[in-house]
């Protein structure tokens, strides 16, 4: 009697293909677009919020927009330049590692041969069957190089973050999230309300989308970010109150 585990000879189902994708997460946009918009729309709001909360006796809207609009431009190409070097530096690490990798497989073929065969070993293959793997892992040397890449400094040699994606992603999302809380000021309105509906608005829609890669629900995210963003407008505005009431 045939297992059900196991279908008889004839009998395997055809395969069905796999029935999901997932989503780019290891690219060089997507972390420095999420962090910039979300930076944009925080950092811009915390600023307005504290030149706000210093100007609110004169009633001053101009001096908010000045510094809305200098923190947009100064948060973006601060975001851009700090993003350009992380990921450039992080790519020329990984590039120095692989490298010292390819000259290891000239040097010691037979040593890495045996380092692969050793670490599928220690994913539960069998002995034999890994030396087996890596031999012919080990026929191409691009394609050894590649695989010790991926297994032992978990990066992919073809496939590194740009350091320019990166920063073009960063500077637009970040402009553009910080121009939310400033927009209303620019068409007229006179109070920081309408700005702040606006941006927690966006906040917590950002965290919504944001949680389609992650495992947390929509609602968690965009509330966690909405809260976040409230309480570091919240706490400037009363900072700028208070230095500017001092100043006064």
């Amino acid at each position: 009697m045939t297992s059900d585990a196991v279908p008889a000879p004839g009998n395997v189902p055809e395969n069905p293909g796999v029935q999901h994708e997932h989503a780019d997460v290891t690219g060089g946009w997507l972390r420095p677009a999420v962090f910039g918009a979300m930076d944009g729309l925080v950092s811009n709001l915390a600023l307005i919020a504290g030149v706000a909360g210093g100007t609110r006796a004169a009633g001053a809207p101009t001096a908010v927009v000045l510094a809305g609009l200098a923190g947009l431009a100064a948060g973006a190409f601060s975001m851009a330049a700090g993003e350009y070097t992380s990921v450039a530096s992080q790519s020329e690490a990984a590039e120095l590692e692989i490298e010292k990798e390819r000259a290891e497989l000239l040097r010691n073929p037979e040593g890495e041969l045996r380092e692969l065969a050793e670490m599928y070993v220690g994913k539960g293959i069998e002995p034999e069957l890994a030396e087996q793997v890596a031999r012919q892992i080990h026929r191409d040397h691009d394609n050894a190089l590649d695989v010790h890449a991926r297994e032992e400094l978990g990066v992919d040699p073809d496939a590194l973050a740009s350091p320019m994606l990166a920063a073009v992603s960063s500077f637009l999302a970040f402009a553009v999230g910080a121009m939310v809380p400033v927009l209303p000021y620019l068409l007229g309105a006179g109070t920081l309300t309408p700005g702040l509906v606006a941006t927690l608005v966006a906040l917590f829609a950002c965290g919504a989308v944001v949680t389609r890669v992650t495992s947390r629900p929509w609602w968690f995210g965009g509330l966690r970010q909405l809260v976040l963003g409230g309480a570091a407008a919240a706490l400037t505005y009363g900072f700028g109150a208070l230095v500017g009431t001092g100043l006064g």
